[in-house]
């Protein structure tokens, strides 16, 4: 198979490997001229509409439309037409009760983005960030909740990377309970790796992505290691003349060392894929069950939420999540609460302290993310290490939980912005959150 072709085959099943950062070199992206939030809205110029579709408003995985923008922003609403997923059951309970005091002055809220002169309205900026559904929690309190384009109350969306924080809060759950030690090595949990680059590599650098990978997510590179890691975990049928892994678990084994473990922060999904891999192998459950009876089923969730799978049946722990606008406003509750919901203790409360604690910030400031100064990164959270301590889930196209402790608040976004990389939106919601939280703060 030449390069080439590779590269094409695996665009075919891009929306399903949801990497937090640059998918396609970003200056080169901000060039392109897309149309604007209200002209893409996929509700309005129709894709996907009447039964069957016409062919000019027709969305498929087969031709690569699916994973095209504007036609994306229609996708991300609706994958589970377009590839094969397992469930996250929520269980037979009746929806827990979410409170709502709407506060009609948010959207009033303004702010300075970054590298600008002039100050943007908190509405303004969710049109600026293709915004498909946000939601503020206050104390526990729905103040904020507004839904736009293909996503309604009870449509799922692709959580893109913000499903590397489920896993790495499994993770520290296992952890809490024993069930897995954080300076342990990778091989000891799974002998399968001992090839790879992480049989030397311990849980806890695994969890801070602190491993040392030949591995590339550089999409505008043809030689980058992400095109053959795209095609193996690709659920459609290969090429007869394929000849790379077939499934996640084979191509992790494949993945060589380049440096040293645990001296930089490196963000590189397959890392979240081998923790996935750790924890179903400890626990003898996918990461599809064990969510469901760890968090899902005992929040009262609205709705099951779904993961993308390989040919396999095995969940892309590093990004195929899908689950809706509440539910995911549940969790971060729950997180922000210490692990407790409704007086009981879901989570262990030592589990979200450890996350809580922050990564290595040396490590951090290794890897070249000038917008994120100060930052870390520990259990698959992304630490903001500002004033109120908040810390944050974080996918492509401008998926976001993040919970400021301080503000007892919580955001919820579900977004698809036309491009990949979080430094296309970051300067327009990251100023945006403290905004709100400094709001809700002082709010009397």
């Amino acid at each position: 198979m030449t390069k080439a072709v590779l590269i094409q085959y695996a665009k075919m099943v891009s929306i399903a490997f949801a990497f937090n950062f640059t998918a396609m070199n970003t200056s080169a992206q901000t060039a392109v001229r897309y149309l604007s939030a209200k002209d893409s809205d996929p509700i309005k110029m129709g894709w996907m509409q009447g039964f069957p579709p016409s062919k000019d408003k027709l969305i498929t995985v087969a031709d690569g439309t699916a994973f095209q923008f504007p036609q994306i922003r229609w996708s991300v609403v609706n994958v589970q037409q377009l590839l094969p997923t397992a469930e996250v059951s929520r269980g037979l309970s009746a929806p827990s009760t979410l409170p709502y005091q709407l506060d009609k002055f948010i959207d009033k809220i303004t702010f300075m983005p970054w590298g600008e002169k002039e100050l943007m309205t908190w509405e303004a900026s969710l049109w600026k960030n293709y915004t498909d559904g946000m939601l503020i929690l206050h104390k526990g309190k729905i103040v904020y909740e507004r839904y736009f384009g293909a996503l309604t109350e009870s449509k799922i969306h692709l959580v893109m990377s913000l499903t590397k924080s489920f896993t790495g809060t499994l993770a520290s759950i296992l952890v809490s309970e024993a069930l897995l030690d954080e300076n342990k090595l990778v091989s000891e949990y799974v002998p399968e790796l001992k090839q790879s680059a992480f049989a030397d590599a311990t849980l806890r650098q695994v969890m801070d992505m602190t491993t040392a990978l030949q591995f590339s997510e550089d999409y505008a590179d043809a030689n980058a290691e992400i095109w053959a890691f795209s095609a193996a975990g690709n659920p459609l049928p290969k090429p007869a003349n394929y000849k790379g892994a077939e499934g996640y678990y084979a191509y992790l084994q494949t993945i060589k060392k380049q440096g040293q473990h645990g001296e930089a922060f490196g963000y590189k999904t397959v890392n979240a894929d081998v923790l996935g891999w750790i924890i179903s192998r400890v626990t003898n459950k996918s990461i599809t069950t064990l969510l469901s009876e760890k968090i899902w089923s005992k929040l009262g969730m609205e709705q099951s939420a779904y993961y993308q799978v390989d040919a396999l049946g095995t969940p892309f722990a590093g990004g195929g999540l899908n689950a809706g606008l509440r539910d995911l406003a549940r969790f971060g509750e729950l997180v922000r609460n210490k692990g407790k919901w409704n007086g009981q203790q879901i989570i262990p409360q030592q589990a979200i302290i450890d996350i809580e604690k922050a990564g290595n910030k040396e490590a951090f400031a290794k890897s070249g993310h000038p917008q994120l100064k100060g930052w870390s990164y520990r259990n698959m959270w992304w630490m903001t290490e500002n004033n109120h301590h908040a810390f944050t889930a974080r996918g492509v196209y401008g998926q976001t939980i993040y919970i400021d402790p301080t503000a007892q608040m919580v955001i919820v976004r579900l977004a698809s912005h036309p491009i990949a990389a979080n430094s296309a939106n970051d300067a327009y919601s990251l100023p945006a959150y403290e905004a709100v939280a400094n709001y809700l703060l002082n709010k009397k």
